[in-house]
């Protein structure tokens, strides 16, 4: 959970809650059914949405061998999975919590950053069509932190993430 809303339950015995508290716990929980929507989407969708960006990476990276791209589609699947559990729980530190020790071991052993750049940029075009802007706007954030830290150890490129997960 959130570590701003975790906060506003840990001394209930000291004092009630303010406005400002109340209102953030309100907006939480005011778009929460909005959060479970996305997560199932992703949950119920993942499996084709995941076949159409292997299907594209195919035809946009001929030349990387089979394995390589199953190494880049696992390790994004993993990294959707993430990022939609930090958008539920509304929790920006959940994805580098959860990526941050085998992430950069995995992606320097394999060198997979050409086929993981195509591959999130694929991703990202698949998730617009996917998700409505609101949507999108929740998972945008997360999701862009995940892909950052994916590419994070190259630090001759021009991080061409920035501008990938944008809202339409």
């Amino acid at each position: 959970m959130n570590p701003k809303l975790q906060t506003l339950f840990d001394e209930p015995e000291k004092r009630y809650l303010g406005t400002e508290e109340l209102n953030l716990l309100s907006q939480y929980v005011g778009s929460l059914p909005e959060r479970i929507k996305v997560y199932r989407q992703l949950r119920d969708q993942e499996l084709s949405l995941m076949q159409q960006v292997a299907d594209q990476l195919q035809q946009a990276m001929p030349e990387a061998t089979v394995d390589l791209q199953e190494r880049a589609i696992k390790t994004a699947l993993l990294v959707l999975r993430y990022s939609a559990m930090a958008m539920l729980l509304d929790d920006p530190a959940f994805v580098e919590q959860r990526l941050e020790g085998w992430l950069q071991p995995i992606l320097a052993a394999y060198e997979t950053q050409a086929i993981d750049t195509t591959l999130h940029q694929l991703l990202n075009q698949q998730l617009t069509q996917l998700l409505t802007t609101q949507q999108m706007g929740l998972l945008a954030p997360s999701l862009k932190q995940a892909q950052d830290m994916l590419l994070r150890s190259d630090t001759d490129s021009n991080d061409p993430l920035k501008s990938l997960v944008g809202v339409r």
